[in-house]
This record gives structure tokens, C-alpha cells and sequence, in this order.
């Protein structure tokens, strides 16, 4: 047999893969000038800004170049259905035909909510690591349950990363968002349209987000650390993007609904516990997110990172109640991915989220 008749009996690689048409501008400091450009580009002349009260200096400082007809900060987690009414109402009223926000995750899903139905524009300028900005998902929450979705018409049309913008990103919540971020990464390597691109990202943003949170976290103002933890994040949330929603985003993303649950905070603390119940049953996923970790075991890599950064351990501490866990093992069940690595049944799903709401080590959730 000649060597080109042996490699196509042998090649394994068939995959489908897609990516997301979106544009990317990236320097510290540079937000207002990228954004005043982009407003330009685009024509837009009746800019709707999107920003909480706590941005509301920021979002003037990089705004300064531009005249929004309004601004929008009527905004709480999870976009609840009333407040993404407001929002659109409001857009209509001012003839909005572009859409600025400026904040983390609940910020960009709100304008993501107007933009579901409006089909308006979307330039987004995070200050987190939310990562929702690079993704065409949306979610919305009503009488305590979230619903998600996928739609081209919420993915931005621009991401502007200024690691400026988040130099003031209290330090906990940086942690929290930075490993909220590297799930999106790990539930990239095995989600239902994983594939050997996903994986590669998700692996590279995996490394520049540990690397970017241990900085940041040893010297808040360290500037180049944000900016590797703005780089992880796209990267992961592109890869989780073409991936799609994992077990981990499908637990995390009901317990936020049902219970009010701070978002950065739980997928922080639910990620280990998920990477534990599955890394033996994807152990090419595993020795990747491993590598990434600079370690030989992705687990224990992942609680060494959480150490170093003091992550928040317990889902009890951030007002998860234990009589919930059997309703919530309700609730998640129907919504997990039957691509998922390891088959799930209520018990083990159960004492998953038992673990991550006593506080346990991930080690015990190891099945």
C-alpha cells in the first residue's frame, strides 16, 4: 500500500464548523476613538447607549466623541422580559438605529434583547469577562426561568476591547467573571457541535485566562493581565459560540433563572464540579484543558487556579438553599445534552450540585 492510499484509509478528521461574522478592535485606551469610528462606519445617527449607573462615567468618557439621543440603564441580571420590554419600547420611541452597550453580561444581554426583535445593530464594549459579546445566544428571564436561544440578529456587529474599561472591575468579581469565561472554554470541548477548531481556541484562551486572572488578581492595575483575560474571553466565547451550550451552561444557566443566582458566581463555582464528572469520559478534552492549565490533571489543574485567585467555593454562599437542589435536579434534567460525554442520571446530577452547593472539593465529585 503507497503512502497516499494508507493516509485516506486512516484519516479521521470530518467535521462541520462555523464562525461568526463579526468585527474585532482591540487597545487599551483606545475605546473612544474605536468607538466614535464605528458610528461613523456604520451611519448610524440615533445611538441608543446601554450602560448601568455604575458605567454611567465610563460610558461618557467613551462617548464623548459621539451624541447618543439616549441613554438606557434600566438593567438587572438574567434580563428579565419586563425590562427587555422597556428597553425596546424606549428604542422605538427615539428611532434608535444603533444599539452601544457598555458593561458586562446582563448589559449586552439586554441590548441583545432589543436587538431580537429591532434587528438594530449592536456595538459592544465589554467590562467584564462575560464573553456574551462574541456569542449570537440570547437569554431572558420570566416568572423564575430563563430562556435561551441562538439568532443572528444579537450577535454585535463590533466588539471593542479596551482593557481600560475594566481596570476598575472589583477584584472578586474579576475572578468570578474570569473563570466564568474558561467555562465557556470547557463546555466548548465536548458540547454538542464541539470540534477540533472549538477545541484549539477554547484551549488557548483556557492558558491566557488562567494567566490573565492569576496576574490580575496578585496586582488588580496590571494592564497586560486584562488584557490576556479580554483575549481568553473572546476566544472562549467564540469557541462556545460554534460548540454550542454544554452541560455545564444548561445547569448554570437554569439555576440562575430559577433562583436569582449571581451569574459570574455560579458558573465559578459549578465548573469543577462539571469538569470532574466528565473528564474521564473525554480524556482528549481533559488533557487538553490540563496542558492549559499547566498541569498534569485537569481537575486538580483547575483547583490549583481557583486557590491561587481565592474563587468563591459554595453555592450556599451566593443564596442557593438546599431544599432547592431536588427541584433544581428537576429543572436541569430535561435541558441536558444527550451528546454530553457521560450518560447523567438524578442521582449523579444531584450529588454534583450537592457538592458544588456544600463547598466540596471537586476531587469527590469524581464519579
Amino acid at each position: 500500500m503507497n503512502a497516499r492510499s494508507q493516509s485516506s484509509t486512516t484519516a479521521s478528521m470530518v467535521f462541520e464548523h462555523d464562525a461568526l461574522a463579526q468585527r474585532v478592535l482591540f487597545g487599551a485606551g483606545q475605546a473612544a476613538d474605536y468607538l466614535s469610528a464605528e458610528v461613523r462606519r456604520l451611519g448610524a445617527e440615533a445611538v441608543m447607549v446601554i450602560a448601568t449607573p455604575t458605567e454611567h462615567e465610563l460610558a461618557q468618557n467613551i462617548c464623548a466623541g459621539i451624541n447618543p439621543v439616549v441613554l438606557f440603564d434600566d438593567i438587572a441580571p438574567h434580563v428579565p422580559v419586563d425590562k427587555a420590554e422597556r428597553a425596546r419600547v424606549v428604542a422605538a420611541e427615539h428611532r434608535v438605529d444603533l444599539l452601544v452597550s457598555i458593561g458586562g453580561g446582563s448589559t449586552t444581554g439586554l441590548a441583545k434583547a432589543v436587538a431580537l426583535t429591532s434587528g438594530l445593530p449592536i456595538i459592544a464594549i465589554p467590562t467584564t469577562y462575560a464573553g456574551s459579546e462574541a456569542t449570537n445566544v440570547w437569554g431572558m428571564t420570566e416568572a423564575a426561568r430563563k430562556t435561551t436561544g441562538v439568532d443572528a440578529r444579537v450577535l454585535p456587529t463590533t466588539v471593542i476591547y479596551d482593557a481600560t474599561a475594566v481596570l476598575t472591575l472589583p477584584g472578586a468579581l474579576a475572578v468570578a467573571s474570569g473563570l466564568n469565561a474558561i467555562a465557556h472554554g470547557v463546555d466548548a470541548m465536548w458540547a454538542p457541535r464541539a470540534d477540533p477548531i472549538n477545541r484549539a481556541l477554547a484551549g488557548e484562551a483556557i492558558s491566557a485566562l488562567a494567566r490573565g486572572i492569576r496576574a490580575i488578581t496578585a496586582d488588580p492595575s496590571d494592564l497586560a493581565g486584562h488584557e490576556h483575560s479580554l483575549y481568553g474571553a473572546y476566544l472562549s466565547a467564540t469557541a462556545f459560540a460554534s460548540a454550542g451550550s454544554g452541560i455545564h451552561h444548561k445547569i448554570c444557566h437554569v439555576l440562575g433563572g430559577a433562583y436569582d443566582l449571581p451569574h459570574a458566581q455560579t458558573h465559578a463555582i459549578v465548573l469543577p464540579h462539571v469538569l470532574a464528572f466528565n473528564a474521564s469520559s473525554a480524556p482528549e478534552a481533559s488533557q487538553r484543558i490540563a496542558a492549559a492549565l499547566d498541569s498534569d490533571d485537569a481537575v486538580r489543574g483547575l483547583e490549583s487556579l481557583r486557590r491561587d485567585v481565592d474563587a468563591p467555593i459554595a453555592l450556599r454562599e451566593i443564596g442557593l438553599a438546599e431544599a432547592n437542589l431536588v427541584e433544581a435536579v428537576e429543572l436541569i434534567m430535561p435541558v441536558i445534552p444527550p451528546s454530553n460525554p457521560r450518560p447523567v442520571t438524578e442521582e449523579a446530577l444531584y450529588t454534583l450540585l450537592r457538592n458544588a452547593w456544600s463547598g466540596e472539593d471537586a476531587e469527590h465529585t469524581r464519579m
